[in-house]
């Protein structure tokens, strides 16, 4: 297969692209070093969805899931949705952080469809310390938060204003605030619970090894 180095100029980076000429006549383009793309396609009316892979070296492998067996697609539909809110928390570290990630990509999938799009400062590290902390505040009940927070992005959205999830969030730790009392007070208490040792004792024990 014959290969044709094109360039393109994105606006932040340049990204070297080979075009290839694949063994069903068609041209791609492989960014970088990449060796093969993956993509599927579904066909709405007859349910029917076919994956491909195209390889730098111009072969190309199809395979349409009514070539498997009922269990098979049961099992691919199962991997899926696994890997999909399992991916959703990747980098988070806090189990309620974790857990606020798991039910985000569930209501996402249930309410938006598989591929609502990403925004920018969506990250939800320190996001259920927030949310505990306005449910205290608030008197509203862990849904009725989240319900008004997607309310107000979507707001901000309709207007057109820049406000990522993040920036909504982080607005509560203003230290001079209801909220921001209360989640340096949650987040005090979280942190004395994860200490292997009392840091009371050490410093008693430090003190009678300064004058023994």
């Amino acid at each position: 297969m014959s290969e044709t180095q094109v360039q393109a100029t994105p606006a932040k980076s340049k990204t070297e692209y080979t075009t290839v000429k694949m063994e069903d006549g068609s041209d791609f383009d492989f960014p970088g070093t990449r060796q093969v793309s993956k993509s599927y396609e579904i066909d709405e009316q007859t349910g029917l969805v076919t994956a491909t892979f195209r390889y730098r070296n111009g072969r190309v492998l199809k395979l349409a899931s009514d070539q498997l067996t009922r269990e098979t697609q049961l099992t691919s539909l199962g991997h899926g949705l696994v890997q999909k809110v399992g991916d959703n928390g990747a980098g988070l570290k806090d189990i309620d952080d974790l857990v606020l990630s798991g039910e985000e990509m569930i209501h996402q999938l249930v309410n938006e469809g598989w591929a609502a799009p990403a925004v920018a400062g969506d990250s939800l590290a320190g996001a259920s310390i927030i949310i505990k902390a306005l449910v205290e505040t608030s008197g509203l009940t862990v849904d009725g938060v989240k319900a008004y927070l997607d309310k107000r992005l979507a707001a901000a959205k309709d207007k057109g204003e820049k406000l990522s999830r993040q920036e909504l969030y982080a607005s509560f730790r203003n230290p001079a605030s209801k909220t921001g009392a209360v989640i340096k007070r949650l987040e005090d208490e979280k942190a004395s619970k994860s200490t292997k040792v009392s840091a009371d004792d050490e410093l008693a024990a430090m003190q009678a090894a300064a004058t023994a």
